[in-house]
């Protein structure tokens, strides 16, 4: 966080003073700024009121009329961008697609006459639970046409968790396909759909998709083949003109504990912050080649692979498999192939790669990229350095983004478009214009530069979320009780001495050392600074006298082997950076860690291994096998303590 991690600004982006000019002025007046970028979506009334605010309750453009398929498709198919590649699709098995506009307009417009003739009219609710493909967002857009709120449920979800959803919302509908294919292998899709469907009654229909090709049972009556019902549709249905604040879409967020929540975001709001947010943090233009590697099934895939970029009109990439299959160069293969020029995509999947070392970007032609972009968490300054040294060449701009799937859409982060500040390695600078965020101690008091506390937003802004499906109080208590009159999204922060937003993980993501607090990230930000370490993992187990003591699980880059010598290293190293209340008890060697398939490691199932306790659900874990490679890491490292001490 010092001036060592700044980095020189490319000539040919603005200066920082007109980003901060910028973003004061729209805190001035934000409905006239906010009113000014509406302006540039496709409306059928314009509404009367910009912000009806009943705190917490935020309505955007009340009484407009418009339509979010009609934005994202229809403006294009009236213009040049009619031919214009919407998606270059690549399938892990190897498969290619092109779609342009025009053909994602009449996918669209046959998709939802297909819904009509299954019986569904405004209002309705599906789900959708697809493997990356096309048709993903064809599914999504043919909803919004007609004006039925979807919620998508990731395709690495289990039967139960997929019941769950469905069930909260009554969706009527399930959109689904025989499979997908990951790391070579059939994901049995239908099979899933079919056993969560018996547990709930609101589902009339289920539409397949066929991707694979695998004989999958169908009901008579209720399945029906896509493909089929595809034949059969009419070529037009004309976008219904929505309120502002229907209901666009239901996204269910995974907690540790608990139900999981609904986050229900309007229509109108959401599109136009998606808007905003696309064009001032990738600055794309009409020969840019975007990839955000995002699953659809999580809100960056919302926002950031199907409305920000499709309403732009922008060419996006998107591939369907593991980021390192069948060969851990995959992912550059596609960037050279592809020509991308901007790519955003999670620190987690950063991490992966560069356990793999320089070699293998090298190999590759990585020219054509000139932005880079992180989301999901904060980038810690070694991958950071690394993405931007070795992939980036040292001449790409990192946007490093702050946001949630609560907020719809990236609240901090560097801007291109509007005068790109300096960059810090770590750091997602500043907040974009309109949002106004500060760092506040325990009693909501705004906190002097450098000091740790939380981050809460001030104000409402036109991407937040209407409430939580069917649970409004919920909505209350968790968002906006903790700081009366301010939103607030669980996360530790600081501002250093130039006002930078440093963003250091959940609040609830914290070992308590002796009566010391200490963030999960900066302990795992100490470990994956030395040379040696690829990911790193930290959790508390129970201490009689200390209360807790930290363990860490390690994956090492390719350079680096296991051993006793080097764990000494590691927790010497963690002492030099943080200090001696941090240093590890216990430092595991581990091929995999446990992660869920967005990405993020399940710190929950770290500390339940650790502790020796239960592990609870695992419906979203990337790979089972790697809770028992920590099981395996810790049993190995007990019986090298004992064999040490008897010796």
């Amino acid at each position: 966080m010092s001036d060592a991690g700044k980095l020189p600004v490319a000539r040919t982006y603005r200066p920082r003073e007109q980003y901060l000019s910028l973003q004061r002025d729209s805190l001035l007046d934000p409905e006239s700024f906010w009113a000014g970028i509406a302006g540039q979506l496709v409306w059928r009334r314009k509404w009367d009121k910009v912000l009806q605010w009943d705190p917490p309750f935020a309505q955007w453009f009340v009484g407009g009329l418009l339509n979010a398929s009609e934005n994202a498709v229809d403006r294009h198919v009236k213009s040049w961008r009619e031919n214009k590649a919407a998606y270059l699709w690549e399938g892990e098995n190897g498969d290619r697609r092109t779609i342009t506009y025009g053909e994602l307009y009449q996918e669209v417009n046959r998709l939802a006459s297909v819904l009509q003739k299954l019986g569904l009219r405004k209002g309705d609710t599906v789900a959708i639970y697809l493997p990356l493909v096309p048709e993903f967002p064809i599914a999504m857009l043919a909803c919004a046409r007609i004006g039925l709120p979807f919620t998508v449920v990731f395709s690495g979800f289990s039967a139960k968790a997929l019941a769950e959803r469905i069930q909260d919302c009554g969706a009527k509908v399930v959109v689904t396909a025989d499979g997908g294919y990951r790391r070579g292998k059939v994901l049995d899709l239908k099979t899933v759909v079919d056993d969560a469907v018996k547990d709930s009654p609101s589902v009339k229909h289920v539409v397949v998709f066929r991707r694979t090709g695998h004989v999958v049972p169908m009901i008579e009556g209720r399945d029906y083949w896509w493909h089929d019902l595809m034949a059969k549709a009419s070529s037009y249905v004309a976008p219904v003109p929505l309120e502002s604040t229907h209901l666009l879409y239901i996204l269910y967020t995974s907690g540790t504990t608990g139900k999981p929540k609904g986050v229900a975001h309007s229509t109108a709001g959401y599109l136009v912050f998606a808007y905003a947010t696309q064009e001032w943090v990738f600055d794309a233009k009409d020969d840019d080649i975007y990839w955000c590697t995002a699953d659809i099934g999580w809100v960056t895939g919302h926002t950031y692979v199907v409305f920000a970029p499709l309403m732009h009109g922008l060419t996006s990439v998107m591939y369907e498999g593991a980021l390192d299959y069948p060969e851990p160069d995959r992912w550059w293969d596609i960037v050279e192939r592809y020509r991308v020029s901007i790519l955003y995509t999670a620190p987690t999947a950063i991490r992966s790669l560069m356990r793999y070392g320089d070699k293998l970007p090298g190999q590759h032609d990585l020219d054509s990229l000139r932005l880079l972009g992180s989301v999901g968490e904060p980038i810690n300054p070694a991958a950071w350095q690394w993405y931007f040294d070795v992939i980036g060449q040292g001449r790409c701009p990192i946007v490093d983004t702050w946001w949630q799937t609560e907020t719809g859409g990236i609240m901090i982060s560097p801007s291109p478009r509007l005068g790109l500040v300096p960059l810090k390695a770590g750091s997602a600078t500043f907040p974009l214009p309109g949002i106004e965020a500060d760092v506040v101690d325990e009693k909501g008091n705004p906190l002097p530069p450098s000091e740790k506390g939380f981050l809460v937003i001030k104000r409402p802004w036109p991407g937040m979320f209407m409430t939580l499906y069917n649970d409004s109080e919920r909505y209350r208590e968790v968002y906006w009780t903790r700081f009366p009159g301010f939103y607030y999204p669980g996360d530790y922060a600081l501002r250093d001495a130039e006002g930078y937003f440093w963003l250091l993980g959940r609040a609830d993501e914290v070992i308590k050392v002796a009566g010391h607090r200490l963030g999960t990230r900066e302990v795992e930000d100490a470990l994956v600074s030395h040379p040696s370490v690829a990911e790193a993992a930290v959790a508390g187990k129970p201490d009689p006298v200390k209360g807790e003591t930290i363990v860490a699980f390690v994956t090492l880059r390719k350079v680096a082997n296991p051993s006793n010598h080097l764990s000494e290293e590691l927790k010497q190293h963690v002492r030099r950076m943080i200090g001696p209340i941090a240093t590890p008890e216990s430092i595991y060697f581990a091929r995999l860690l446990p992660k869920t398939r967005s990405g993020k490691i399940m710190r929950r199932v770290i500390k339940a291994v650790a502790a020796g306790g239960p592990i609870g659900d695992l419906s979203t874990l990337e790979d089972g096998a790697s809770v028992d490679e920590i099981r395996e890491a810790i049993e190995a490292l007990r019986v090298a303590e004992k064999s040490t001490k008897s010796s």
